[in-house]
């Protein structure tokens, strides 16, 4: 029988000190390093500086691990095959502890590409926990996928590690049928959960995989998951996935959060980000960056020459290039294959916009009206020199707000809540609430035009006609879009672009644009999407009648004197 004992968690711990033999394991590094660039946020994992093991539970789990037995594994006796950037990570979840021998780590966010095991990482950790030196009595560890099929490649590693190893096979009893296996002994366990079902909002984990969250469809069931860690004191999640897609999804908050945390923007030391993703410079077809981003090159995996394939076919084919951007290089991707502003540059221009701050100076407010049922979208511009001050409303009925979040895979419920998204009616879009939303922008500011589709706003627009605003018509072809939206993208490319609306963030995401001519004249459409567009369609109305006024402020100054602009005929 393998057996490792475990630290003691009381505060006797903190005064044994460092094993002796620990200082040397970790300063371990490998000669090739500096062969290799290294991702931004992950010197840690290649330098061989010293991580803390203050109990020596990281030593412990490796120690352990390096009994065990895979039947894949090329080395001798099947050992199991620990890679250097592997046993870094292993230490650095379980070395750093409080003074009473309690982990530090809690959530662990790792997102590296196909190819790279992080599910044979995944099972590696739940071993330690199910029957390794993490073990605790009763303790329950789950995997959870977006479907069943993937849950069961985390659940396969971790049997074979099991059956390969003679003792483990002897104490443990694996339950093939129901995809679960058990240590009788400690009464301890690993189950396998698909997030399309309910079980999440019953268990106690103490330690638990979500697999993949990228394709996770349900934020609700992931947030349940999630908050069942709580129960469990010391318990650990590990986000173990690829690169996303888009916003809407659970993946991006806990991406964004990893990001921040990483660059130093929240200071979260339980929280441990591994993020390998190419940055905005980096070239898809140079083998440096594909070491950088993909951690296991150097050791033999993904197969070298079909990345190099992969890589040779995405300049080609733009879906290739998405695909290969998303799945290899950890480049999360716009809902849309051809985005019209990239979400990293439309990220340039994100900050808060304070509406007190332009009280009584000129807006110009653009109109997306859609059917009763979808979405409506306004978007107030305010202009300052170059650039486009934009704050943004969402409208969509109040009933069923978070069935259609689970719909378009939104947070609808957040996003009402934060004002960005304003219920109005019930079954229906309630236009008086829109009108009045406007009428209260037409108070504070100096509205100078509403622009939308006419034929698509006629309770709206009506009423402000008769209030005396100035309404614009702005057709939605390519006559009246084309030339907005270079006055938009050229906008955003240059950093003049603001706003802080995540609701508008999501529409941009999903548009994709169609070249309707040889002379680049475009369209701005949902493509084969089923997601919004609403304010992004606003946006460009706003945006371009904001831009328009350029040629109005110099014809209106009081001191122009025009007859200089003209000879005179007289001479």
């Amino acid at each position: 029988m393998i057996s490792v004992s475990r630290p003691s968690a009381g505060r006797g711990a903190a005064s044994r000190g460092k094993p002796p033999h620990m200082k040397k394991t970790l300063t371990r590094s490998w000669s090739s390093t500096s062969e290799f660039p290294v991702m931004r946020g992950l010197e840690w994992l290649y330098d061989g500086s010293e991580i803390p093991d203050h109990h020596g539970r990281a030593d412990r789990a490796i120690r352990f691990l390096r009994l065990l037995k895979h039947s894949k594994s090329r080395l001798p006796g099947q050992q199991l095959q620990i890679d250097p950037w592997q046993e870094r990570i292993i230490r650095k979840i379980y070395g750093p502890s409080d003074e009473f021998g309690n982990r530090l780590i809690r959530q662990v966010y790792l997102q590296v590409g196909k190819g790279s095991r992080k599910t044979s990482l995944s099972a590696i950790l739940a071993v330690l926990h199910v029957v390794g030196p993490e073990r605790v009595n009763r303790g329950q560890s789950f995997v959870v996928a977006h479907a069943m099929e993937n849950a069961k490649e985390t659940y396969n590693e971790l049997e074979d590690i099991v059956t390969t190893t003679p003792a483990l096979n002897a104490a443990m009893r694996v339950k093939k049928s129901r995809l679960q296996i058990a240590h009788p002994k400690s009464k301890s366990g690993f189950t396998v959960i698909s997030s399309d079902s309910d079980r999440s909002q019953s268990i106690s984990p103490n330690f638990m995989i979500i697999d993949e969250l990228w394709a996770h469809k349900k934020t609700a069931t992931f947030q349940s998951a999630k908050g069942a860690l709580a129960k469990v004191s010391g318990s650990l999640m590990v986000i173990a996935t690829t690169a996303g897609r888009g916003r809407e999804g659970p993946d991006f908050a806990e991406y964004q959060y990893a990001s921040q945390v990483r660059d130093g923007e929240i200071e979260d030391p339980t929280f441990l980000p591994i993020i390998f993703e190419a940055e905005e410079d980096d070239v898809i077809d140079d083998p440096a960056v594909w070491h950088k981003v993909m951690p296991g090159l150097r050791h033999g995996y993904p197969d070298l020459p079909m990345i190099r394939k992969a890589a040779d076919q995405a300049h080609f084919r733009p879906a290739e290039r998405a695909f290969f951007e998303q799945f290899y290089l950890g480049r999360r991707q716009d809902n849309s294959l051809t985005p019209f502003i990239p979400s990293h540059v439309l990220d340039l221009g994100r900050q808060p916009i304070n509406l007190d701050e332009f009280r009584g100076e000129p807006c110009w407010i653009g109109l997306d009206c859609s059917s009763t049922r979808d979405l409506t979208g306004l978007v107030a511009a305010f202009r300052r020199g170059d650039e486009y001050h934009c704050k943004a409303w969402a409208f969509c009925p109040g009933e069923g707000i978070s069935e259609r979040g689970e719909r378009d895979r939104v947070a609808y419920p957040y996003w009402a809540e934060q004002g960005w998204l304003i219920p109005a009616g019930r079954s229906a879009i309630d236009y008086s609430v829109v009108l009045a939303k406007i009428r209260e922008l037409i108070a504070v500011f100096e509205v100078r035009e509403v622009a939308c589709d006419i034929k698509f706003a006629q309770p709206i627009v009506g009423p402000l006609i008769e209030d005396g605003v100035d309404v614009v018509s702005l057709p939605q072809g390519w006559v009246t879009q084309s030339p907005a939206l270079n006055i938009l993208e050229k906008a955003a490319y240059d950093r003049l672009l603001k706003w802080d609306s995540p609701v508008l963030a999501w529409c941009l995401d999903n548009v994709a644009i169609q070249q309707v001519d040889s002379s680049g004249n475009r369209l701005m459409h949902k493509g084969k999407s089923r997601d919004r567009i609403d304010l992004a369609s606003a946006l460009w109305m706003a945006v371009s009648r904001a831009a328009a006024s350029e040629s109005e402020h110099w014809l209106s100054d009081p001191d122009l004197d025009v007859s200089k602009f003209f000879a005179d005929l007289r001479s």
